[in-house]
């Protein structure tokens, strides 16, 4: 079914200058996506951008399931891996694309205290509590709502997550809205309200590849504007210290390949099995700013992020091993593709000294993420 569709010209950035490519229709669609195990129907929303930019977002999850962005030679291609059918993201999938939350990352032994009470959450990853819980907020359906503005084309998502689900307190009112603009942005903003003291720690979950192929991202060239991370102990979990990234395979601050030092003989990296840690982003007052940079050198594609948040969790794919096949049989090795995540710090419920995760009553959490894409010039 068809919400709005508007028709125009199709432009691409190639070298700096705008190469016509023929005709788009700029706008939202919907469409019937199946049903999960309980016959909930699924509906899939196809954004279009005024240059031909396609993004494909599922009410199940909000996962973001295809992102089509041109090369260097003008030629659209999905860079974020996924499945073509809804059940390959019923069989619980490593959140590709997913909208995650009430926390985003990790949760010390499932567990925080808050104004005199001990909550108890799932330990879904080892003994600790990962992205929600069970069933956060990338397994449930959301309700959708398509829009469009001067500057791109939205589609919004709502739903309440209920005082206790998942162990979390508070009726909790979420909003997330996906907006892909004619700047060739991904822009997305967060919002929500409680009833009762929560913490809540929302983020995307979308696996990038640049190059669009079946090889790994270790080829690709990462800067991250942070000059201190958290390490973690081997259970994933921060230890509390923020340590300098200067001198260590951490050290993003200049653009670097993924590859170049993944391997290196470092206690932090055998942690996570490779990248898989929080960077404390260098910001330098309220608002937008710039995050990282990604660049594809062989498919001349660039992504930039820039957040509101205070942190952001590089991910290079490391438990990806070839068990998953996605999109067209393509075979998800390791390292075929890696993660972004912008958010306030794993375990912040429990390290009074990193920025505050808690909602109060009366409070909006407010949060804005935007994804930029381009190519090298």
């Amino acid at each position: 079914m068809t919400m709005r569709v508007f028709t125009g010209v199709a432009l691409l950035f190639l070298c700096g200058a705008i190469v016509v490519s023929g005709q788009s229709k700029r706008g939202v669609t919907r469409a019937a996506f199946g049903k999960t195990r309980d016959g909930r129907a699924v509906e899939i929303y196809t954004l279009t951008n005024a240059n031909g930019l396609e993004m494909h977002v599922i009410t199940y999850g909000g996962i973001i399931t295809s992102l089509k962005v041109p090369d260097r030679t003008g030629h659209l291609d999905d860079v974020v891996l996924g499945f073509d059918t809804l059940d390959g993201y019923l069989k619980d999938p490593p959140y590709f694309g997913a909208l995650v939350g009430r926390y985003g990352n990790r949760i010390a032994k499932g567990q925080f205290t808050l104004n005199g009470a001990t909550y108890k959450l799932a330990t879904n990853n080892g003994p600790n509590h990962l992205h929600g819980g069970v069933k956060g907020f990338d397994k449930v359906i959301w309700n959708a709502v398509p829009g469009d503005s001067a500057d791109g084309v939205s589609v919004t998502l709502t739903r309440t997550s209920p005082d206790g689900e998942e162990g979390y307190p508070g009726n909790l009112q979420a909003t997330v809205r996906y907006t892909l603009t004619d700047k060739n942005e991904l822009a997305i903003e967060y919002r929500a309200t409680t009833d009762k003291a929560t913490p809540v720690n929302l983020t995307q979950h979308s696996y990038f590849n640049l190059a669009a192929d079946s090889g790994d991202v270790l080829g690709h060239e990462l800067t991250i504007h942070a000059s201190r991370y958290t390490p973690v102990d081997a259970t994933l979990i921060p230890t509390g210290e923020l340590a300098p990234v200067q001198g260590t395979p951490f050290d993003f601050q200049k653009a670097t390949a993924i590859g170049a030092r993944i391997g290196a003989d470092n206690a932090q990296l055998k942690n996570g099995g490779g990248y898989d840690h929080n960077w404390v982003l260098d910001r330098k007052g309220p608002g937008l700013q710039p995050a990282a940079r990604l660049v594809d050198p062989k498919s001349g594609r660039t992504l930039e992020v820039a957040t509101t948040e205070p942190g952001l969790q590089f991910y290079s794919g490391n438990f990806l091993d070839g068990s998953i096949t996605g999109k067209g049989g393509r075979v998800y090795k390791h390292r075929t593709g890696l993660c972004l995540e912008t958010q306030h710090y794993p375990d912040s419920p429990n390290h009074p000294s990193f920025p505050s995760t808690i909602l109060q009553p009366g409070q909006t959490y407010s949060s804005k993420t935007v994804f930029t894409f381009g190519i090298l010039k």
